[in-house]
C-alpha cells in the first residue's frame, strides 16, 4: 500500500536544502503554499504515480494496471520518475530514494514553481473547495492571507471510503462495470462551467405574453416599407414555433457537461449516482492541469534553471545539473515536449518585455534591422511573465505570445501520417498552420464538443446529443463505445448528432446494435 502522506520525514541535510530554495524562490517573489517533501523508493513512486500523485483513491483495476506499466518502464530503463507534485494545501511533492543531491536539489527547485503556479494561476481557483460553483472571479485575490480550502488528499481519501463501502455492499464486479462505465466518459464535462453561470432561473408562465417581433425605425410614411407586414408575420411565426418546441423542452438550451445531466436525469440507482459524481467531480479536479500541461511545466522549468544556476548549484554540480536538465529539455520525434516549449516562451516574454518589444510602435515597425537591435530598456519582464503565469491557458498563453519570429528561431513544423510513404512527415512550416494545428490539439484538450441536446428525442425518451464539430472528427469506434456507455446509464436508445464526410449523420445505439442514418436533426 501507498505510504501515507506523514509516514516518510526527509533527512535533516535535505530539510536544510529546503530552507535554503524556498527563501532563494520568495526574494524571487514566489508566492507558494506550504510544500511537505517526502523520500520514497522506486517503488512507492510508482504507486503513487499510479495513483495520480495521491497516496489513496478508490479501488478499481486501472490504477494496478498503470502500476504495472510504471514499474515495467522502471526497471526496464525506459523512463523514471524524478518528482511528482499535488495541487494541495498544503502542497505534498516526493522525492525518489537514491537520486543525487543535485537532482534533489533541482527537484525542489522545479516542484516550487508549480506550487506557485497552482496557487496563483486563475484555473486552479475552480479546485478551491471553499470557493463555491461557480467561481466567477477566479482572478481576484483574496488579499495576502489568500489560502484556500484544497485538502484535496482529504476529499480523493473519502472517495475511495464511499467506493469501498458501496463494493462492501453491491460486490466488486458489479462497482468496477459501472465505474468503468463513467471512466469511458470522464472527459464529457464542461472545462469552463466553474467559472460561468451557465444556467438561468427561468420564470415558467401560466399565459404566454403576446409576441411581439422587434422592429427598425422609420418615419411613418416609410412603416410599410421598413417593416413590411409580410415580414412581420413570418417572424411571429419563427417566434411562435421556438417557444412551442422550447416549451418543456429538457435541457431548455444545450448542455456540455454531459455529466451532470445524466446525475441529475438518469434513472440511476443512489450508488450509480455517487460513483458518477464522484468521477466527474475527479475529473474538474485534473481538468486544470491538463488546461495548463504547457505553461505549467514551463514555469516550473523556469524557475528552477534560474535557481539552479544563479543561486544553488555550485562549480561541482553545474555539469550533473545541466546534463540532467538537458535531458528534461530534450525533443524527440512524434511528440510536442510542454517543459521546452513552455520555457522559452516564458523567456522569450521576458526578453520581449525588457527590450520593449511589444505594443502598436513595435507592431508597425517594417525595418528588420531597427526590430533586431530594437531595445528601450525597460526591464518589465519578470513583471510580465508573473502577470502571464496568472492570467493565462495554454490556449491563451499560445494564441498571444507564439509568433513568427519563435517559430522561426525554434524551427517549429507540423507533421501528419503519409499514406503514400508510410511514415509520419512534415506537413508544414508555415507559421499560420503550426500555430492552427497546435491550437486545435490543446482546445477543449483536443477532445470533441459535445453536448446534451434533447433528453426526449422524438418524444421516445430517448437521448440527443450533439457534437459541434469546430474542425475536430469523431472516431468512429470511440463514437460507438461512447454511446453504449452512455446507453448503459440512460437505459433508453441513445443518439449523437455529428458530420460524417461534411454530411450530417444521426449515429444512434439501442443497448443491442449500432446503426447510422443521414437524417441527423
Amino acid at each position: 500500500m501507498p505510504i501515507s502522506p506523514n509516514q516518510a520525514d526527509l533527512p535533516r541535510y535535505l530539510l536544510v536544502e529546503q530552507e535554503k530554495i524556498e527563501a532563494i524562490g520568495r526574494r524571487y517573489g514566489l508566492d507558494f503554499f506550504p510544500v511537505v517533501f517526502q523520500m520514497l523508493s522506486y517503488d512507492q513512486m510508482n504507486e503513487i504515480a499510479a495513483y495520480g500523485g495521491f497516496p489513496n483513491r478508490y479501488p478499481h483495476w486501472r490504477f494496478g494496471m498503470e502500476y504495472e506499466r510504471l514499474s515495467k518502464s522502471y526497471e526496464y530503463g525506459l523512463s523514471k520518475i524524478y518528482e511528482m507534485v499535488i495541487n494541495n494545501n498544503p502542497s505534498y511533492a516526493y522525492l525518489l530514494e537514491g537520486n543525487s543531491l543535485t537532482d534533489q536539489k533541482l527537484v525542489m527547485c522545479h516542484v516550487l514553481g508549480h506550487v506557485d503556479f497552482f496557487k496563483n494561476n486563475f484555473t486552479f481557483r475552480s479546485t478551491d473547495l471553499d470557493a463555491g460553483e461557480p467561481n466567477t472571479d477566479p482572478v481576484r485575490r483574496r488579499g495576502p492571507d489568500y489560502d484556500p480550502n484544497r485538502r484535496w488528499i482529504d476529499k480523493m481519501a473519502n472517495h475511495g471510503a464511499a467506493v469501498r463501502r458501496i463494493v462492501d455492499r453491491y460486490g466488486i464486479g458489479r462497482v468496477e462495470a459501472f465505474v468503468d462505465t463513467c471512466l469511458s466518459l470522464e472527459n464529457l464535462v464542461d472545462p469552463w462551467s466553474r467559472f460561468v453561470r451557465r444556467r438561468r432561473d427561468e420564470k415558467v408562465e401560466d399565459e404566454p405574453t403576446a409576441v411581439e417581433v422587434p422592429r427598425l425605425k422609420s418615419k411613418d410614411y416609410m412603416e410599410e416599407f421598413i417593416n413590411p407586414e409580410e415580414y412581420i408575420e413570418e417572424q411571429k411565426k419563427k417566434i411562435v414555433e421556438a417557444r412551442e418546441k422550447k416549451k418543456g423542452k429538457n435541457p431548455a438550451s444545450r448542455e456540455q457537461d454531459v455529466l451532470l445531466f445524466l446525475i441529475e436525469n438518469a434513472p440511476l440507482e443512489r450508488w450509480e449516482r455517487a460513483l458518477l459524481s464522484i468521477v466527474r467531480d475527479e475529473a474538474y479536479y485534473f481538468a486544470p492541469q491538463m488546461e495548463t500541461k504547457i505553461m505549467n511545466e514551463g514555469w516550473a522549468s523556469y524557475w528552477h534553471s534560474k535557481m539552479m544556476t544563479n543561486d544553488v548549484c555550485d562549480w561541482t554540480e553545474i555539469v550533473d545539473y545541466a546534463e540532467n536538465n538537458a535531458g528534461v529539455m530534450a525533443t524527440s520525434g512524434g511528440r510536442l515536449n510542454p517543459y521546452k516549449l513552455g520555457v522559452e516562451l516564458y523567456r522569450s516574454i521576458e526578453e520581449r518585455w525588457n527590450r520593449g518589444q511589444f505594443g502598436p510602435e513595435w507592431e508597425d515597425c517594417n525595418d528588420l534591422d531597427q526590430k533586431r537591435h530594437w531595445d528601450l530598456r525597460l526591464g518589465l519582464g519578470q513583471q510580465k511573465v508573473f502577470e502571464v503565469r496568472a492570467l493565462y491557458n495554454d490556449v491563451t498563453f499560445i494564441d498571444e505570445f507564439l509568433t513568427e519570429d519563435f517559430a522561426l528561431e525554434h524551427q517549429l513544423f507540423s507533421f501528419g501520417w503519409s499514406n503514400r510513404n508510410e511514415r509520419f512527415e512534415i506537413d508544414s512550416r508555415e507559421f499560420k498552420a503550426v500555430k492552427e494545428r497546435l491550437l486545435a490539439q490543446l482546445t477543449n484538450f483536443g477532445n470533441p464538443f459535445i453536448y446534451v441536446e434533447d433528453a426526449n428525442f422524438e418524444n421516445r425518451g430517448e437521448l440527443l446529443l450533439f457534437h459541434d464539430h469546430r474542425g475536430v472528427d469523431l472516431r468512429p469506434d470511440y463514437a460507438n463505445e461512447t454511446l453504449t456507455a452512455l446507453e448503459r446509464i440512460w437505459r433508453r436508445p441513445v443518439n449523437l448528432a455529428t458530420l460524417n464526410d461534411s454530411k450530417k449523420s444521426l449515429l444512434r445505439y439501442d443497448g443491442k446494435e449500432h446503426s447510422s442514418r443521414a437524417d441527423a436533426p
